[in-house]
């Protein structure tokens, strides 16, 4: 199973990727519109990483929702089960 805090990592990912990547172009050797530039692409490219990673987060968590509820139906049903034989079994003894 996945590690609880992988979709909080994953943001940290890419905000220390983001911070990196704008100190890196404010000491790069270019003129102050060219890094602005620059840096307002990157800043594009990050967010759009972190609203797509955030994306498969929750498909991610909608699949793990299904498969819990898929689960907890399923032991509701082999309860349900198991109570009926429990009964029968009992009627049966007494009768």
């Amino acid at each position: 199973m996945a590690d609880d805090n992988s979709g909080a990592k994953v943001v940290w990912f890419m905000a220390g990727i983001a911070i990196g990547a704008t100190v890196a172009l404010l000491y790069a050797p270019y003129s102050g519109e060219q890094t602005r530039r620059k840096i307002v692409k990157k800043t594009q490219q990050s967010r759009d990483a972190v609203a797509d990673s955030g994306k498969e987060m929750l498909e991610r968590g909608k699949e793990m929702y299904e498969r819990g509820r898929k689960l907890a139906d399923d032991a509701a049903e082999m309860f349900e089960r198991g109570r009926k034989i429990v009964e029968s079994t009992a009627s049966n003894l007494k009768g």
